[in-house]
């Protein structure tokens, strides 16, 4: 993170990025996510989360209690506070549900000047956004970006500090089928754990244990199924839901080493 800070301006590259890494190291994979990116394991059919989003709804908490500590980063168009909806000027005076970086349930509390700022977290789902500008909460880079049309820098309430998962390859026997999908969130928009190990199950069993091609043919698969088939109304899955319209990218790595397996 430091580094493209240094290097902003002499690559002209003012952007961020997501990260998540996996490492092999002493029989144990070491998964690092930073952003809204996903790893699940897949063994013998089980899933195995190897790492969670960040995100202005994850990370709720974390960011309402740097804004309440630091209030000068909020400028004077947010409140750390969040709501249910939107509170209109008719409102102040009344009692409205609320929650505050303490809380994970809502409580109320009567409406005052203060709280007809913009929240500070605004939105469910993929269109949370932090002061209505970013919908990933950690990540790299990202060093120059505002609030539009303000002088509000989002940087501060942005973390390159990945959350560290450990699985112990040593505790197990795997076998081929065994794998640890690593994908952006263009793929996890559509398509949930459960649908993502239901086609690795399906493409691995169409191609014999030893072949090293199996696995690349279930990352372009997932890729496949998740953008969909372009028609009138745009990219769509089977069920014609909205194919993803993010990027995708995909990985699918073994667990286990070749061996006779039926």
């Amino acid at each position: 993170d430091e580094q493209i800070e240094r290097e902003r301006a002499s690559q002209h590259l003012p952007g961020g990025c997501c990260a998540l890494a996996a490492i092999y190291l002493m029989g144990k994979f070491y998964v690092a996510n930073a952003g809204d990116s996903r790893a699940i394991i897949i063994r013998n059919g089980e899933i195995i989360p190897m790492s969670r989003e960040f995100t202005p709804e994850t990370e709720r908490q974390r960011l309402q209690f740097l804004a309440l500590l630091r209030p000068e980063l909020l400028g004077k168009e947010f409140t750390h506070l969040e709501f249910p909806c939107r509170i209109q000027p008719k409102e102040l005076g009344k009692k409205m549900l609320y929650r505050d970086q303490n809380m994970n349930g809502w409580a109320y509390k009567k409406i005052e000047e203060d709280d007809l700022k913009f929240p500070l977290i605004f939105g469910e789902g993929k269109k949370a956004r932090m002061m209505a500008t970013i919908g990933v909460t950690r990540g790299l880079g990202d060093h120059d970006l505002k609030v539009f049309n303000s002088n509000i820098h989002i940087k501060p309430f942005l973390s390159c500090f990945p959350e560290v998962r450990v699985y112990d390859l040593t505790q197990y026997e795997h076998c081929p089928d065994d794998v640890l999908v690593l994908g952006t969130d263009g793929l996890w928009d559509v398509t949930n754990d459960e649908e993502v190990a239901a086609v690795v199950m399906e493409v691995l069993t169409s191609y014999e244990p030893n072949d090293p091609c199996r696995y690349t043919m279930v990352a372009q698969e997932l890729v496949v199924r998740s953008r969909g088939v372009l028609k009138e109304r745009g990219w769509r899955l089977a069920n014609d839901r909205l194919g993803s319209g993010d990027d995708i990218s995909v990985f699918v790595i073994p667990l286990g080493g070749p061996g006779n397996y039926t």
